[in-house]
């Protein structure tokens, strides 16, 4: 609970901040008489889609002389709606004309909000010719300007001067122009905001990571191994998709910029596809379901090896199209699970809803079927946030799950001895703190070992459950009945008093042998003990006083009910 309340509250602030950009890049703008197409700079937010004019070229072969061409010229169109082109093969060329209307000279940051760019270049007019800027993923992070994790290019305008910019997009994976112009004061505010959002969201994979790994480390279940990979393969994931990493990881490799997203993206689809068979059981649940994503798995290894040796647009189409039958199918099998009884299963499908709806979100944008926004560029991340959180209290339940198979016995299904011992133990305390009444009963088989010698260990088995199933049926809530060992069983029960403990056991003797009369014909004897905080100084010192009366039971002829 108390790492549930850390991620919740840690994720608040990375919402406020995706919301801040949200809002940022939405903001009105309303020009002055300028010709139409012309964006006019200001103190505020700009975003630059409305004044974009775009040229296709789908071979990549026009140089930025052809384009400036007065022929050319004409050949760009403004843009209309969004400019998101998904996995486009070919080049684009965009130019923008930007108005200071000012009676001073102004300095602006042109952005490029969208981090994933094979090669982008700019150029803009000077007093001595174009100034010719190249960057983009395929460069040295140091070729930009300023070391931020988007590309942002300085410009400053003259008072009452009008500069028109051109641009070239190239990417192998999906192209998506976010250009904004920037006040410097308005991009500090942007990028200050948008740097803590990024380090709380990235502390909160941290804390699951560490968390995770120490739970693994107490209690060996693979469930948490596998999630521990998939947080870490999923963080270093979104980290290359925001820009981070090949700001902060690896920036003079241009090779790990552009191939580390694939690489990433296929480990965690791995990962995901794992901890879903692990914490849902597949295996034992859904059989079927668990050999498909066993197949599955070796999809993502295939992606995972061919991501250093084919081409970036070959391996991202291709991984696109596994992660939206992936999210299908971890949604399909969630519900599954869920209808089987799976207990994991309840916060699972929650938690894998959110992420597989941002995923939705983004691989639509990706394809270009919705705009690209603040939105549909973080609903992944967004999703995630929320998975994180509902994750958690999946594998609070899994624990919960093997807390309680460490509970039960095997052959019986009553609680094991270890539980009785702790159990019995809280139970006393609890009675001496509340001044409740507490009762134990302590019964045995009788005659179990001559049962078991003439008959055989199979058939002692079927009796033991047979007695299992008669305590399970008759004691109910708040009482617990286990199996302490051998053919001996003892039931704890909280707020019973002496008389209506004897009553219970009175019929739990005559039930046994109702039930058994016309098979194996067994008989119980039962010990009774009350709590006595002058008598009992511990739960063991209780457990003694049944077995005594059990003893005593015995001794007068077995087949029935003695108090201590």
């Amino acid at each position: 609970m108390i790492r549930f309340l850390f991620i919740l509250l840690a994720c608040l602030p990375a919402f406020s901040g995706a919301l801040y950009a949200a809002s940022s890049q939405v903001e009105s703008h309303t020009p002055s008489a300028q010709p139409p197409g012309v964006a006019e700079a200001g103190p505020a937010l700009l975003p630059l889609t409305p004044y974009l004019s775009l040229l296709e070229d789908p071979k990549g072969q026009l140089s930025f002389d052809e384009v400036r061409q007065a022929t050319t010229q004409h050949q760009f169109t403004p843009l209309k709606g969004s400019a998101n082109f998904g996995f486009s093969p070919s080049t684009w060329w965009v130019r923008v004309s930007v108005h200071n209307p000012a009676a001073e000279a102004r300095h602006f940051y042109l952005r490029q909000d969208y981090p994933l760019i094979d090669f982008l270049d700019l150029w803009q007019p000077t007093a001595e010719g174009w100034r010719h800027t190249a960057t983009g993923d395929r460069h040295e992070f140091h070729s930009r300007a300023l070391d931020l994790r988007t590309f942002v290019f300085p410009l400053t305008l003259a008072p009452g001067e009008t500069q028109t910019l051109y641009l070239r997009f190239e990417t192998q994976g999906s192209l998506n122009i976010g250009l904004a112009l920037y006040a410097p004061s308005e991009l500090i505010s942007q990028v200050t905001w948008e740097y803590l959002s990024l380090g709380i969201y990235y502390g909160g994979f941290i804390v699951l990571l560490v968390y995770n790994l120490i739970i693994f480390l107490t209690v060996r279940e693979r469930a948490f191994i596998f999630y521990v990979l998939y947080v870490l393969s999923y963080g270093l994931y979104m980290s290359v998709h925001n820009g981070l990493s090949f700001q902060y990881l690896w920036p003079e490799s241009s090779w790990m910029a552009n191939k580390s997203l694939l690489l990433l993206l296929a480990l965690s689809l791995f990962g995901a596809l794992r901890f879903t068979r692990e914490i849902l059981s597949l295996a034992q649940l859904l059989p079927g379901a668990d050999k498909l994503a066993a197949r599955v798995e070796w999809g993502c290894m295939l992606g995972l090896i061919l991501a250093p040796i084919l081409s970036y647009h070959h391996v991202v189409l291709m991984l696109s199209v596994l992660t939206t039958f992936i999210c299908i199918q971890l949604l399909v099998v969630g519900v599954m699970a869920l209808m089987k009884g799976s207990r994991p299963a309840r916060f699972y499908l929650v938690a894998f809803s959110a992420l597989l709806l941002g995923a939705f979100v983004y691989m639509l944008k990706s394809f270009g079927v919705l705009p690209h926004n603040a939105f549909t560029q973080n609903a992944f991340q967004l999703g995630s946030l929320v998975e994180m959180v509902l994750l958690s209290l999946a594998l609070g339940s899994r624990m919960q799950d093997i807390k309680r198979r460490n509970h039960i016995d095997v052959l019986t299904g009553l609680y094991n001895r270890r539980f009785f011992d702790e159990q019995l133990q809280q139970e006393y305390l609890k009675a001496c703190r509340r001044h409740q009444p507490l009762s134990l009963l302590v019964l045995d088989i009788d005659y179990f070992k001559q049962f078991n010698d003439s008959r055989g260990h199979a058939e002692g088995d079927k009796a033991l459950q047979l007695v299992a199933d008669i305590l399970a049926g008759t004691v109910q809530k708040p009482g617990m009945a286990c199996r302490y060992g051998g053919e001996e069983f003892a039931l704890i029960l909280p707020e019973t008093s002496a008389g209506e403990a004897m009553q219970l056991a009175e019929r739990i003797r005559e039930k046994v042998v109702r039930d058994t009369k016309e098979g194996v014909g067994l008989t119980v004897s039962i010990g009774c003990s009350e709590f006595d905080a002058k008598q009992h100084l511990s739960g063991f010192a209780l457990f003694e006083a049944a077995d005594e009366a059990l003893y005593r039971a015995k001794a007068d002829g077995r087949n029935c009910v003695k108090a201590y």
